[in-house]
């Protein structure tokens, strides 16, 4: 049978071991997506430079998607070709709710991503707070939707975009700082909110997966590939800078009913929040985490092995340069049940013919 997906001819293979990975969570596999730069983020980066920009002409954003996978229609790797709704990222939920939504250029990654200011000046405004179909974002949101489904069909998938919930939402409603301050001020009134944020959550994932389809019986996602299920992409960040104990008291169950809600879901923790592994390893419904790297923080490649040991059989996703993993696939020092985000590649055959070391690796 045909790939539903052009640009991934060999996309039931790859499938079957991204299957494996969340699903049987072997420890003795290893798994690599091979990334290297593409013409389409070069001439992305020559009309956008980076910092504040318009708010983004859809047709153009699904043309950057279109030729940017269409050069790494060759490349044999675990990777499965889904554009993600950057502009649709933190801005959407605000802007939902009455926020100013602005948008950034990236011309690392040739990604729009929009934020809002803070929202609120008091609690006071809570009451008004309502999920807007009728808003102009949303309007925006539900276009988008059906301009990349349209364009799309057939040749690549559209990735899930990341959750405004729990204390995330309450970040756009005061910005962060305040935020915290009001977790010991008024702990009834953030209730509320993050009670509200999952509502609205919900209400934007659920629009998504109508009018998206699952392929193959799964979500596409631009840090896990894909996943098996109704998959949602939780976001922990507020946390990365408390305690575990404020974690569990105010981070678990908004997660566990966010990923309970769907099929399950993914996160990602940055260098500073590593201390969180543990708790969060540990939620309900989660299918595996992305480690990212930070300044002032080892990469996680560098510590890998310790952070699998803290993570159990939970599939994890590293960035490396090419070099290094290059040289650990050699020398066989790569941890299994990890999917290895390769960086800087040369080119497609180099790509190709590591990964055949890749698929042949067993601990």
């Amino acid at each position: 049978m045909t790939f539903p997906l052009q640009y991934c001819p060999d996309g039931w293979q790859r499938l079957e071991r991204l299957r494996e990975l969340y699903e049987k969570r072997p420890q003795d596999k290893i798994y690599a997506h091979m990334e290297m730069a593409t013409e389409a983020v070069r001439r992305f980066a020559e009309l956008h430079p980076d910092g504040p920009t318009d708010c983004p002409d859809l047709d153009e954003r699904v043309t950057f998607w279109d030729a940017f996978f269409a050069e790494r229609c060759a490349v044999e790797d675990d990777s499965i070709p889904a554009a993600y709704l950057s502009e649709l990222d933190q801005g959407l939920y605000g802007g939902m709710v009455g926020g100013e939504v602005r948008f950034m250029a990236h011309t690392k990654n040739g990604w729009i991503s929009s934020m809002v200011p803070p929202i609120f000046k008091s609690w006071s405004d809570l009451a008004k707070l309502a999920i807007e179909h009728e808003s102009p974002w949303h309007q925006f949101y539900l276009r988008e939707l059906e301009t990349f489904r349209r364009g799309a069909q057939g040749r690549f998938g559209i990735s899930h975009f990341i959750l405004i919930d729990s204390l995330n939402f309450v970040f756009e409603l005061f910005g962060a700082t305040r935020t915290y301050m009001e977790l010991l001020d008024h702990p009834e009134y953030v209730h509320q909110a993050v009670d509200f944020a999952y509502q609205l959550n919900v209400d934007v994932q659920q629009t998504f997966f109508a009018a998206i389809p699952l392929l193959a019986g799964g979500t596409c996602s631009i840090m896990m590939e894909w996943v098996p299920g109704r998959i949602v992409c939780e976001s922990v960040d507020p946390f990365h800078m408390t305690s575990v104990d404020y974690f569990e008291k105010w981070g678990r169950e908004p997660a566990e009913r966010m990923l309970t809600a769907f099929d399950g879901g993914v996160l990602h923790i940055h260098g500073n929040g590593r201390h969180l592994l543990e708790a969060v390893s540990t939620l309900r419904g989660l299918k595996g985490i992305l480690l990212g790297d930070d300044q002032h923080f080892p990469a996680a490649i560098s510590v890998i092995p310790a952070l699998k040991a803290r993570t159990g059989d939970l599939p994890l996703v590293v960035q490396v340069n090419f070099r290094d993993f290059q040289a650990a696939l050699a020398a066989h020092r790569l941890p299994g049940g990890v999917l290895y985000k390769v960086l800087c590649v040369p080119d497609r055959d180099t790509a190709n013919r590591v990964m055949d070391g890749v698929r042949a690796y067993r601990l």
